[in-house]
């Protein structure tokens, strides 16, 4: 149970890191080396931390949001209301991002500043990490010489994990300053203000 509890809270805490986590798929098959419990506990107690994890992060930067500038307010509410009129356009998106190996960390933290709502994301991400957990597990003889220190090592120091890092996080500024009211037409409750 220890071994459980020991997992659940190094994959809980890498994914309320918002950049230079090690990716948890490395992480669950690490603990399937090291201990001897069965891959499929790894694997849903995995998922289910991942997914905690990065519905806290997401939450978190709803709570950020509030203390941006009204305009970026704004234009974050005139994406929500884009991706709720256009619900089917999103969940096909959210499918395709549920089985991504990409980093999810900044799309939570935008998803959480825009106010889009945030357990379907999390589903899906739940959903798509179990699917690819299992996958990585099935296939860890490649990270069979490996330890944890290496995978925390590896993903601060590989130039290629900084350079996607930095890019999804300047993706994410980039997203912040984007007139979204210009593309999409105020949200609802600003178009109000628009009224003359």
């Amino acid at each position: 149970m220890d071994d459980y509890l020991i997992l659940f809270a190094v994959v809980f805490g890498i994914n309320l890191l918002p950049a230079f986590g090690p990716p948890t798929w490395s992480i669950i098959v690490l603990f399937g080396f090291n201990t001897d419990l069965p891959v499929p506990g790894i694997v849903l107690t995995g998922a289910l931390a991942a997914a905690l994890g990065r519905f806290t992060l997401a939450n978190g930067f709803r709570l950020l949001g509030r203390h941006v500038p009204e305009n970026t307010r704004r234009n974050l509410a005139a994406v929500r209301a884009a991706f709720e009129r256009k619900r089917r356009a999103g969940l096909a998106a959210l499918a395709l991002f549920a089985v991504s190996p990409v980093p999810s960390a900044q799309l939570f933290a935008a998803v959480g500043l825009a106010g889009v709502p945030i357990a379907p994301f999390t589903a899906a991400f739940f959903a798509g990490r179990l699917v690819s957990y299992s996958i990585y597990a099935g296939s860890a003889q490649l990270l069979a010489q490996s330890t944890l220190g290496d995978t925390f090592r590896e993903t601060l120091s590989s130039p290629w994990g900084i350079a996607l890092q930095v890019l999804l996080l300047a993706g994410l500024v980039a997203l912040l300053r984007i007139d979204w009211e210009k593309h999409f037409g105020p949200a609802p409750e600003y178009a109000e203000d628009e009224r003359p």
